[in-house]
């Protein structure tokens, strides 16, 4: 079977990187990441114009009716760039409701997702900060036709800016007795609060729900039915910042192999010592080895998705434990300039830092892998 990439999919990437490498460079991002919002409004427009945003989604809501591995094509380069934006939370809000929305909820959302005029998000972690669907607290109590949701969520991707929240939540006493539900921005009882990041680029906020009334036409799907694609939207969410991931490594690994040619040490660039040439192999090793199982877990998404469970964790289990260590190897690399706020290695490890427990660590994945495998 050829997983190569097509013409196309290669001409989409090389606009991406074009696009990035002229509107946002490394200099950008640190600017972006120090503005109240984290991210730039008109390159997020103009993101959408481009149809980026509503890649995978169906034509008839805006989008271009592609798929997840056109999908990672764009989060390699963003990621390479340590691009600052919603796409990845907008990702997981807009296949929410095109998986389990009616025709009248997708006409409402999907098109302003698709076109970046209105950003989304999905918002499933609670205080026990477990990954798995089946221990999600938050109740929804219903009163009439209407459900009222009182708690909180936890590191939500871009809730600041969100303009819509997709917010899982029980609906009853068994394991699988989950629902989804959308909350407009401003509705009554509904607030988002900050929380500090590592990474800047990478906003999380915290969403309390103080007795919010959602009426019939905010859920998704019949109630109590909604476990599978929850963990469906986990394994999307896996596969995204892996991808993300692909392209920050490489561009961490380019910085250092660029550092190394130029570092002299005893007339001699460090480059030609084994004591660097060994580790930068290693590291480019790592990440073709993480390359390939991300792409393959983001192929079982759209076209093998008994597959996908095993194929997502193998993938994110190996980058969340060897991005991190890149991340690390690349300052050690670069010697005392690497641990400066100025140089840009710090950026690299702090997006490793970030992507480690985003949609779960490496313990959860092998955990699930050794699940799935009967262990």
């Amino acid at each position: 079977m050829n997983f190569g990439f097509t013409e196309e999919q290669e001409l989409l990437r090389a606009e991406v990187r074009k696009f990035l490498d002229q509107n946002c460079p490394l200099d950008e991002v640190r600017k972006l990441s120090e503005t109240p919002e984290g991210f730039s409004r008109h390159l997020w427009e103009r993101m959408g114009e481009l149809g980026w945003i509503g890649l995978a989604l169906p034509e008839a809501y805006g989008g271009i009716d592609l798929g997840w591995i056109d999908l990672t094509v764009v989060l390699e380069e963003t990621g390479r760039n340590l691009f600052p934006s919603p796409l990845v939370s907008t990702l997981l809000a807009a296949q929410a409701i095109e998986r389990a929305g009616s025709d009248a909820q997708r006409e409402r959302w999907l098109p302003g997702l698709a076109d970046g005029s209105r950003i989304g998000t999905f918002a499933h972690l609670e205080a026990g900060d477990s990954q798995n669907p089946q221990d999600i607290a938050l109740e929804g109590v219903a009163e009439g036709d209407a459900v009222l949701l009182r708690g909180e969520k936890l590191f939500v991707p871009d809730l600041a800016v969100a303009d819509l929240v997709v917010v899982a939540f029980r609906s009853g006493a068994e394991p699988d007795a989950l629902s989804l539900a959308v909350l407009e921005k401003g509705s009554d009882g509904l607030d988002a609060l900050p929380l500090q990041s590592m990474d800047e680029t990478k906003r999380q906020g915290r969403l309390v729900l103080d007795g919010v009334r959602v009426e019939k036409d905010a859920l998704l799907g019949a109630a109590g039915t909604a476990a599978p694609l929850i963990a469906h939207l986990l394994d999307c969410g896996a596969v995204a910042v892996t991808a993300e991931a692909i392209g920050a490594a490489e561009g961490a690994l380019a910085l250092t192999v660029g550092y190394a040619k130029q570092r002299v040490q005893f007339e001699r660039p460090i480059g030609q010592y084994q004591g660097v040439k060994h580790p930068l192999a290693e590291i480019y090793v790592d990440i073709e080895s993480f390359k390939s199982l991300v792409y393959y877990a983001a192929w079982t998404l759209d076209h093998s998705p008994e597959e996908a469970p095993r194929s997502v964790s193998r993938a994110k289990a190996y980058a969340s434990e060897a991005f991190p260590r890149i991340g690390i190897d690349c300052i050690q690399l670069h010697g005392g300039i690497g641990y400066t706020w100025e140089y840009d290695a710090q950026l690299y490890l702090k997006r490793a830092k970030w992507m480690r427990p985003a949609f779960g660590d490496a313990d959860h994945h092998n955990d699930r892998i050794a699940q799935l495998e009967g262990l």
